[in-house]
């Protein structure tokens, strides 16, 4: 399916999930590391992938050569570089400020694109991404504070997620899609576990009492099989029909999601400023698929010049 439209709803749906899981892992990393539970999430999303690869297309496992396994472990180099220096900004920041600068991704994939790439986002795409991050303001910053050493850890975040989604859609044409997201989510297992090793106390995730809770079974499950497994193989699989920017804008949807199942879930307050930024964050998104002469503001720009 190369409609652009299909592509971009798949990708919505995956963000709808990533939204919905954050109260989840919330909870879930109450009992375990979170370096060690992101290690085994991904460690189990990794194994159940390369069993969909033996059982659904072996034909992929003959296309594995030296520059699809580097390209799959750039882009999950940078998928778990931003997962770790989120984990580690947290501790130091408010969840907040830490979903305000991640959002950042959004206004620096078409940087990126630009620099890196020589891609020039349209108009549209333009004024989607400024209105989604106005949106992101509203709806994560009601506390604005100082910066901190945490909020250093977490724009590094947003550098490496940009970095993913950007490389992600330079290799997702050139590799097959489900070759390409098992080493791309093995490269982010193993780069877990041994940096759970090397600075958590790893054994408390090996403890079965902790390991074998029902919240830490329930998250894994949930995490592993859709929010990694499911979600990163639609990513590889349909970035390709459409653009960086469009992904990127898509994808800062998820605190929006986030905070719907939030206050839904577990009952937390969505202030008004948070239900305008949700708002636009949807409008941004929207923006980002219109033509530049079916918005209101630069058909009106367009006639006065006329």
């Amino acid at each position: 399916m190369k409609n652009p439209i299909f592509a971009d709803i798949s990708l919505l749906i995956v963000t709808v999930i990533w939204g919905m899981t954050f109260v989840i892992v919330q909870d879930a990393i109450g009992f375990l590391p979170p370096i060690a539970f992101n290690g085994i999430r991904f460690f189990i999303a990794a194994i159940l992938l390369f069993l969909g690869l033996i059982i659904f297309d072996r034909k992929q496992l003959k296309q594995m050569n030296r520059k699809a396994v580097i390209a799959g472990v750039i882009i999950g180099f940078w998928l778990f570089l931003g997962y770790i220096t989120q984990t580690i900004g947290l501790q130091y920041t408010t969840s907040s400020k830490a979903g305000f600068i991640t959002g950042l991704s959004v206004v620096l994939v078409p940087l990126f694109s630009m620099f890196f790439l020589k891609q020039i986002p349209g108009k549209s795409a333009v004024l989607g991404v400024l209105t989604a991050t106005i949106g992101l303001f509203l709806l994560t910053m009601t506390d604005v504070t100082g910066l901190n050493t945490g909020d250093g850890y977490v724009f590094v975040c947003a550098i490496s997620f940009a970095f993913q989604i950007l490389l992600t859609g330079k290799y997702s044409d050139q590799f097959p899609s489900l070759l390409l997201t098992v080493i791309q989510i093995t490269t982010v297992a193993i780069f877990s576990i041994i940096s759970s090793f090397l600075f958590e106390d790893w054994r408390k995730a090996l403890k079965p009492e902790l390991l074998f809770s029902k919240e830490v079974i329930i998250a894994l499950v949930i995490t592993s099989v859709f929010a990694t497994a499911i979600a990163f193989f639609v990513q590889t699989n349909f970035q390709k029909y459409t653009s960086t920017t469009r992904v990127a804008l898509i994808f800062a949807m998820e605190p929006v999601f986030a905070a719907i199942t939030g206050f839904f879930w577990a009952h937390e307050h969505l202030s008004f400023s948070a239900l305008i930024g949700c708002i636009l964050i949807f409008m941004g998104t929207i923006f980002a698929e219109l033509p530049a002469e079916k918005i209101p503001l630069w058909r009106k720009r367009k006639s006065i010049e006329g």
